[in-house]
């Protein structure tokens, strides 16, 4: 197994930790707060290392190139869903994020199934990755330092993450359209 694919794995290993940490009562471990973020941040992290280390040690995969996305939407969407069982991010948003995933993955599956080219993740693919990633760290540290001054950062970063979603998803399916189109695909 390649480098890029341990740390890849590693991301996933660490998504449980966070979950249990964003679940734990503030009030008596005041502390588990700061360990959610720190995990969050290390294992949004592993998401630029492990390409660094593919394309470095030219061990880009396809095992990588599938695993990647997955781990990247176990991190967020599992973030976004506690984050908004808190009442810290609106349901609408959760939604249109998820919607977008699945809709993209199902792209993906739809082209790797018909013998094309594994889909790999554009440049608007990876700005909408980190824009949410950046945000759902502010949102799970409560806005910090940014509350102190009233200003609603997550919220701006979120808001632009929502449209790297939207407009990232409208260009893979405008980039796969022949994928969906051909009349040759079998079921």
């Amino acid at each position: 197994m390649s480098a890029a694919n341990k740390v890849t794995l590693a991301r996933i290993a660490l998504v449980p930790f966070m979950i249990a940490f964003m679940l734990l009562d503030g009030a008596a471990f005041p502390w588990a707060k700061f360990a959610a973020v720190a995990i969050f941040i290390i294992a949004a992290s592993t998401d630029m290392l492990d390409g660094y280390l593919a394309r470095k040690k030219k061990e880009v995969s396809p095992v990588g190139i599938l695993l990647d996305p997955i781990a990247d939407k176990l991190l967020v969407c599992s973030a976004l869903i506690i984050l908004t069982s808190q009442g810290k991010v609106h349901a609408l948003v959760v939604l249109i994020i998820i919607m977008r995933e699945f809709a993209v993955s199902g792209l993906r599956l739809v082209a790797a199934g018909s013998g094309h080219e594994i889909i790999a993740a554009s440049w608007l693919g990876k700005t909408k990755t980190i824009t949410q990633m950046v945000a759902i760290g502010f949102y799970i540290a409560d806005n910090f330092p940014f509350s102190y001054w009233n200003i609603p950062f997550a919220q701006i970063i979120m808001a632009i993450a929502l449209v790297f979603t939207l407009w990232s998803a409208v260009d893979y399916f405008k980039g796969s359209w022949s994928y969906l189109s051909e009349k040759k695909m079998q079921p």
